[in-house]
């Protein structure tokens, strides 16, 4: 990740400067308030604002006249039943502000959620810098066999390295001929000139979310199918959210991320083999999936 020196100062003002308020604020996201936390090897996510903190989601949920607290014993069990049993409008009390830069396949991507208020930089506008995303050498991979929209295995070094190095320059060739278009009185205009650049191409934009949404994007984001460079962004998100609702973020953890949700036939089999009896897939109704899916939550081979 790269800031001019004047994206640098702008920050570093933005940071110096305080503003009294009466308003909750969370001292561990004040501290990264405006901060560009690197992802991937350009991108970044930034704390731009944000409104209010777990206290918040209580005050909500007992609609209470003070800040909603009695003890972090009590909020946390309250938080725990919302999350556990999907009262979803106390967590949507809460909202932040992010600023994002990240390629535009994972644009394409994080736009599917579409529960967020989003402002994009604008390539009719303005000219987009000559910034790409190029993979790691080991995160370059086969396609997966049993999973049309996934990675398989790694390549080896020489030949992901090879490979990387035609991303590379494919990428400067489009933005060669992209500059060249652009340039001088014969120039296109700048909306034609950007339909050459590749999806590796780095966008940035202003993404304002309430919680409850954020953490359903998190949920589909942040799980081992998603794409790789999608979830390195989850994962930044979740580092903010455990800084910004620690009581929620750990609920979250419990109730979604670590947590499973059973269909009828999966409830009916975890109960049969409670109660001893030998239990087939045919025997519940199950799919072969969805007998797989349920080894997966129990611990046991497919």
């Amino acid at each position: 990740m790269t800031l001019s020196e004047e994206q640098r100062a702008a920050v570093e003002d933005a940071r110096a400067a305080e503003q009294p308020t009466r308003r909750a604020t969370v001292p561990s996201l004040e501290e990264i308030l405006f901060e560009p936390l690197p992802v991937l090897d350009r991108g970044f996510v930034r704390v731009v604002d944000y409104m209010g903190d777990d206290a918040a989601i209580v005050q909500a949920a007992r609609v209470s006249y003070g800040r909603g607290t009695r003890n972090v014993r009590d909020d946390a069990g309250l938080i725990g039943y919302l999350m556990r049993h999907r009262h979803t409008s106390p967590f949507e009390m809460c909202e932040i502000k992010l600023h994002v830069k990240l390629p535009m396949f994972v644009a394409r991507q994080w736009i599917r959620h579409r529960t967020a208020n989003v402002n994009e930089y604008s390539a009719r506008y303005s000219i987009l810098d000559r910034e790409f995303y190029l993979p790691a050498i080991g995160d370059i991979a086969t396609q997966s066999e049993s999973n049309r929209q996934g990675r398989g295995d790694a390549l080896t070094e020489p030949v992901a390295a090879e490979l990387r190095e035609r991303m590379r320059a494919h990428a400067e060739e489009a933005f060669d001929l992209y500059d060249s278009l652009l340039d001088g009185e014969d120039g296109v205009a700048r909306e034609l000139g950007r339909t050459v650049l590749p999806v590796s191409a780095y966008t940035q934009w202003y993404w304002k979310i309430d919680l409850h949404n954020l953490l359903h994007f998190l949920a589909l984001r942040a799980d081992p199918h998603a794409q790789l460079e999608i979830r390195a962004y989850a994962e930044v998100l979740i580092d903010i959210v455990n800084k910004w609702v620690p009581i929620t973020a750990a609920a979250f953890d419990a109730h979604r991320l670590q947590g499973a949700s059973l269909s009828r036939g999966q409830v009916e089999a975890i109960r049969r083999r409670l109660r001893g009896e030998t239990v087939a897939a045919a025997d519940v109704g199950l799919s072969a999936r969805e007998w797989r899916e349920l080894a997966t939550i129990l611990g046991e081979d497919g």
